[in-house]
């Protein structure tokens, strides 16, 4: 890219990415990307075929996302989570802790095995009528679904998309993953549980809980949108293994999934397609065209310079930098985009195995530190507005500045060990 032609294209991502952040007119984040990825095509900063090409990357990404969202919708108007809550409540049996560290599990295992997108699509609204049913305040236990979302994203390699952005085809093979993450991963697990427990503990403590509610009546077609989750997470598992994109598998899980509980139940699919987040899309489509520009820009190269000469110096303490720095930039720019350009700039050359692993919990974990974060963040954030609760960013700031760094210098220490 010509050097005239630098300041004003940065100028646009930034104004982009802050619209992003902050919702100017309570605009959708989608809206803000896309105005930022079109206005680089429309004054001759980024060719066309390099904006398509950005979009095509971003499609799986989109994919995956849809399938989810569509999962989720459906298991919602058939009364899933209105079921799972009720046993969600009868196992806590009174205690507002038990239910605290029962959600915190279902949190883990909905993130290892469906990815972190998962937790703020589907657990999310499972959560909030769990305690609803139970009669306690929401928000304590609905903050374990983003943060655990993000704590326990690099358990396995599906445990987040970025994860795939990050490490592309370089994809280390499932024990070698194990081998560097499993550590790192308990650490990050065990000390964000800490945190937020002790950020949260006046919440859990004012009121008693229900020790049971009545439990509603499960469909066949709400059976069915149960056998539709558990179907995404072992097709995600063997695409995976396979080393096959999860984009696709999910959204035909998801499409299927809906076509037969539809089918069987004589619904119009209208409400369902009307109740999806759409606007997520553009937001990812926008974000990859971003990125095409920013690698135009040359920032890519640079980087990497400054990596490789860093790393010449000193490998360990390379290794606390590109993390703690990954870390941060998630919350300026969403960690979806620095995947990318930390991606780009590990492909570009052979780098410790040491700093891949800095880079990779960075992206990952960094989010918890703010609302723009991550794409799960985002994601739980509409959730949320669809029950009508609104977390600005300072409230998530105050919780987030006491659980990432900590849980953040837990993981970096067992993988730079």
């Amino acid at each position: 890219m010509p050097p005239h032609e630098i300041i004003p294209a940065f100028g646009i991502i930034t104004l982009a990415t802050a619209g992003v952040i902050i919702r100017p007119f309570r605009l959708p984040e989608g809206i803000w990307a896309f105005a930022g990825a079109a206005a680089l095509v429309a004054f001759g900063l980024l060719p066309p075929g390099d904006a398509i090409g950005g979009i095509v990357r971003g499609l799986d990404v989109n994919l995956f996302l849809v399938g989810m969202m569509l999962i989720a919708e459906l298991a919602q108007r058939e009364g899933l989570f209105e079921y799972l809550a009720s046993y969600a409540v009868e196992r806590a049996r009174g205690s507002s802790q038990r239910l605290f560290l029962l959600v915190y599990a279902v949190g883990i295992l909905v993130t290892v095995f469906l990815s972190n997108d998962a937790t703020a699509i589907v657990l999310t609204p499972a959560v909030y009528a769990a305690t609803r049913a139970a009669g306690e305040s929401p928000l304590p236990y609905l903050f374990i679904c983003v943060f655990i979302a993000n704590a326990a994203s690099f358990v396995l390699p599906i445990s987040n998309p970025a994860n795939l952005v990050v490490y592309g085809a370089r994809m280390p093979t499932l024990l070698d993953w194990l081998r560097q993450f499993a550590l790192p991963s308990l650490a990050s697990i065990f000390v964000t549980y800490i945190a937020l427990r002790w950020c949260l503990h006046r919440a859990l403590n004012e009121e008693n809980i229900k020790a049971s509610v009545p439990t509603p009546h499960l469909s066949h077609s709400g059976k069915l949108a149960a056998v539709g989750i558990a179907a995404i997470g072992v097709v995600l598992l063997a695409a995976s293994a396979l080393d096959v994109q999860l984009g696709l598998p999910t959204f035909l899980c998801g499409l299927i999934t809906a076509a037969a509980v539809l089918t069987l139940s004589r619904q119009s699919p209208w409400p369902i397609v009307m109740g999806i987040s759409w606007s997520v899309v553009p937001l990812v489509a926008g974000l990859f065209v971003m990125v095409e520009a920013l690698t135009r820009i040359g920032l890519i190269g640079q980087l990497n310079a400054m990596l490789h000469k860093a790393v010449a110096q000193s490998p360990a303490g390379s290794a606390w930098i590109v993390g703690i720095i990954t870390a941060l930039a998630d919350n300026v720019a969403n960690n979806l985009p620095v995947g990318l350009v930390a991606g780009s700039i590990a492909s570009a050359d052979h780098l410790p195995p040491r700093i891949a692993s800095a880079t990779l919990i960075g992206v990952d974990l960094g989010p918890n530190l703010s609302v723009t974060g991550s794409l799960a963040t985002i994601l739980w954030l509409v959730a949320l507005r669809r029950k009508k609760i609104e977390i600005n960013a300072w409230r998530f700031l105050q919780v987030g500045v006491l659980v990432m760094p900590p849980a953040l210098f837990a993981a970096l220490a067992s993988a730079i060990r």
